[in-house]
């Protein structure tokens, strides 16, 4: 298997990871985790959205948190946003780098944003070049690139085509995410190696869920792919509120510890992320999904 020698680790946890938690998390626990994570070595952070609190209440302190972090200069913090006006509050409180998302499946953008895909990415279009003309980096997530909750399987030529509009527009990286975490490694292969041979100037993140078991085997085949960066979130923290039944994220620790086995460097220290999986635990009432962990715990 050819594997490369570094590959960049993006930690969503305190966005995507949260966002779905029922129980608010205070926003000086938010912090806490920010900071914490600033230690580990990650260069690259989803910090939090500018969503409606109505929709997605979680997130209604974003402006206090990113207020409230030390912010190192060497990371890039970025932030969610679903619209012009999230862009406009976002780019208000200091943020250089957005996230944007459009769901492959119309069902499933209908739900999260309530547009079709089409929209969407239409309505991006002013975002993405107020971004360009104020040198703010955009982040596009392609959601539901393998399958959707209400639709199944995705049409692979679907997420071909949003990423040749995202990169017409210009965007600085697309992510092809498997939202409900149902993608399998011989799919996963074979979408990333066709979008790979698009040879966009985007750089490409691949963005797994755990909820069938498959995330680490997913990276695995991301990699062979030619895929070298992931999104990840502590403990395995996740899910979306739009997406019924998905479950946590890939944990952040569970890949580093994988690639640090098959001799990949990452630039992150273990131990302060299995740190702040302790730190996360207070956090939330589930379990969370993370391996690593469990295998820490039972050495105690």
């Amino acid at each position: 298997m050819k594997t490369p020698e570094k590959v960049d680790i993006i930690e969503v946890g305190p966005r995507d990871g949260i966002q779905n938690e029922s129980n608010f998390i205070s926003t000086d626990k938010k912090i806490e985790l920010i900071n914490a994570l600033n230690k580990t070595g990650i260069k690259r952070m989803e910090a939090t959205s500018f969503v409606h609190p109505k929709y997605v209440p979680q997130m209604r302190d974003a402006k206090d948190v990113l207020e409230g972090i030390e912010l190192d200069p060497s990371i890039q913090y970025m932030a969610l946003i679903p619209n012009e006006k999230g862009y406009d509050r976002a780019i208000a409180s200091g943020i250089k780098a957005l996230s944007l998302v459009v769901g492959a499946s119309d069902s499933f953008n209908l739900k999260n944003v309530k547009m079709t895909r089409e929209k969407s990415i239409e309505s991006f279009e002013t975002v993405i070049k107020k971004a360009k003309d104020q040198d703010i980096f955009i982040r596009y997530n392609i959601a539901t690139s393998f399958w959707c909750p209400f639709e199944g399987k995705v049409d692979s030529s679907i997420v071909l085509d949003i990423v040749e509009k995202a990169e017409q527009l210009g965007v600085d990286e697309i992510v092809i995410c498997d939202t409900i975490g149902r993608a399998n490694p011989l799919q996963v292969f074979h979408v990333l190696e066709k979008t790979i041979s698009l040879k966009t100037k985007a750089v490409l993140t691949a963005h797994f869920h755990d909820t069938y078991g498959m995330a680490l085997a997913n990276v695995t085949a991301a990699l062979e792919a030619g895929v070298t960066r992931f999104d990840a979130s502590i403990g395995g923290l996740g899910g979306c509120p739009f997406a019924p039944g998905a479950a946590g994220n890939a944990a952040t620790e569970d890949i580093v510890f994988m690639l640090h086995e098959m001799g990949i460097e990452t630039g992150i220290d273990l131990n302060q992320l299995l740190a702040c999986v302790e730190l996360v635990k207070p956090l939330t009432n589930r379990n969370l999904t993370g391996h690593l962990n469990k295998v820490e715990e039972c050495r105690l």
